[in-house]
């Protein structure tokens, strides 16, 4: 806008002279040519500073001079002895700030909006690391970047370089890691359906046994009422033919009785007599009726119960009655003497012979028989306990020493610890989700699928499951677990036999 003597306004100094005053020697106002410092926070062309202190040497050999003393011409501090240090970093943005006139970077016009900066102005780019841009001082407005920090374009573009590799290994490492996840989700798909498939086969081939032992159980059943019905109906028949000729003799005898009664002639009565006997002869029987009654109690009363009973001989696998084998038994343990209980003994340890069998450190005891093959379930009593541990080991685990209860060392068990937790002996160990106390465990086997699963044997709800290959033959394992003086854990252990 003109003023109002017609002469132009003069445009307010450009941003970028803030940046000029700090490129500019203030002795010889000039800029910097070869800039130094010497302990302070001052830069000076060393050919200034070093004729500065050449006139102030010059000046302190004349009286009241101040001797070898040498000061900063800006902030006054005096030095003795200073060392000259060069700032290359200062001499570098001078020499690309000088590219180009000084008049011209403080008045040229900006550049612009959407017009490239011309191939010239590359020797006065910087990069600013705040704005993360790079800045012409030409075409740009320095003082806009003058608190942030900039460095050249080539230490910028090393920098962003080894910047964005980083970004891309660490984005090369989680696509990995997503591609990975993803096909294992892919396979866990495959590996559900197909599983899913087979169980639900598994499940229709269980109740389709039971529905067939059930059938052929009721035809069994249904027959042998039929047989029994048509036995006891023939037998009653028969009586009812029998009695029914015996009776009309009877009747047949009375009526010779009443006839001879009712005769009033005396001489007539008595000539009847001599004959009447042998008119009467086989009309007398007795009635020596035997009654059974219709079994009907054997097929009232328990009906399913019994008929549970029954199948417990098609059913397969029904609890195995194990027993402990007492040559692996540690001295502290007490078997009963069918070896179907073991307790913790709280006296001195047993005097038993030691062997390559015997636990020596671990309240442990095995099972007698040894699976290599094929389906198996048993189930172990564990009322009233705080601590056990339960399952199956390798038949040729080490029994010596204290002993890590882990797969990888030949054991898969659960085990309860401090009063009510319930923990599978995995590495590390997973928590059991368990709502109740439990009482009884069930340890099912199938050697051949290396499946060993652990169950709530009270309703059978699921506990956990084992998935392993497993080398060779496996024992059953117990620990009751030490008991203690104030009377907890002093239960036994106990396999449940299941008797028909």
């Amino acid at each position: 806008m003109a003023s109002s003597g017609g002469a132009p306004s003069v445009p307010p100094p450009p941003p970028s002279c803030s940046l000029k005053d700090e490129l500019v020697c203030p002795i010889c106002l000039s800029l910097y040519a070869d800039p130094v410092s010497f302990g302070c926070e001052h830069y000076f062309c060393r050919r200034c500073i070093t004729e500065h202190w050449s006139r102030q040497q010059q000046e302190a050999s004349g009286p009241g001079g101040s001797g070898g003393w040498r000061d900063c011409p800006e902030c006054r501090r005096r030095f003795a002895q200073p060392c000259l240090a060069p700032s290359l970093k200062l001499a570098n943005i001078v020499e690309r700030y000088a590219a180009f006139p000084l008049d011209a970077i403080l008045g040229g016009a900006r550049r612009p909006a959407g017009l490239a900066c011309a191939k010239e102005h590359a020797k006065v780019k910087l990069f600013c690391l705040a704005d993360r841009a790079v800045v012409c001082f030409f075409c740009d407005q320095p003082a806009r970047h003058e608190q942030h920090p900039v460095t050249s374009l080539d230490d910028a573009f090393d920098e962003l370089q080894r910047e964005l590799k980083e970004q891309l290994q660490a984005l090369q490492e989680s696509e990995r890691g997503h591609a990975e996840a993803l096909a294992l989700l892919k396979r866990q798909l495959a590996e559900t359906k197909s599983s899913a498939k087979s169980l639900r086969a598994t499940i229709g081939e269980a109740f389709e046994r039971l529905h067939r032992l059930l059938r052929e159980r009721q035809k069994a059943m249904l027959e042998e009422l039929e047989a029994d019905t048509a036995r006891t109906l023939t037998d009653i028949e028969q009586k009812i033919q029998r009695y029914s000729q015996q009776l009309r003799k009877v009747q047949e005898g009375s009526q010779i009785l009443q006839e001879r009664l009712a005769e009033a002639d005396k001489h007539a009565f008595l000539e009847g007599i001599g004959s009447l006997s042998e008119r009467l002869k086989g009309k007398i029987h007795e009635t020596n009726l035997t009654y059974e009654d219709f079994p009907t109690s054997k097929y009232m009363g328990p009906l399913q119960y019994t008929i549970w009973k029954s199948l417990f001989q098609d059913i397969h696998p029904v609890p195995a009655a194990l027993t402990l084998d007492p040559l692996t038994a540690h001295q502290r343990l007490i078997l009963s003497d069918d070896c179907t209980i073991v307790a913790y003994g709280n006296l001195h340890p047993q005097p038993l012979q030691d062997s390559p069998k015997r636990f020596d450190v671990e309240v442990s005891v095995l099972g007698s028989e040894a699976f290599g093959s094929g389906v198996h379930y048993w189930e172990v009593v564990v009322s009233e306990k705080t601590q056990w541990m339960i399952g199956l080991a390798h038949e040729v685990v080490t029994r010596k020493g204290s002993i890590q209860i882990q797969p990888s060392r030949g054991f898969y068990c659960i085990v309860m610890h401090d009063g009510n937790q319930y923990s599978a002996c995995t590495e590390p160990w997973t928590r059991l989700n368990v709502k109740s106390k439990l009482e009884k465990v069930g340890v099912f086997l199938d050697f051949d699928k290396g499946l060993l699963i652990f169950y709530n044997a009270d309703d059978m709800s699921w506990l956990y499951t084992f998935r392993e290959r497993f080398p060779g033959k496996l024992c059953s394992y117990f620990s009751p677990g030490q008991s203690h003086a104030n009377g907890k854990n002093v239960q036994p252990l106990r396999i449940n036999t299941v008797r028909i």
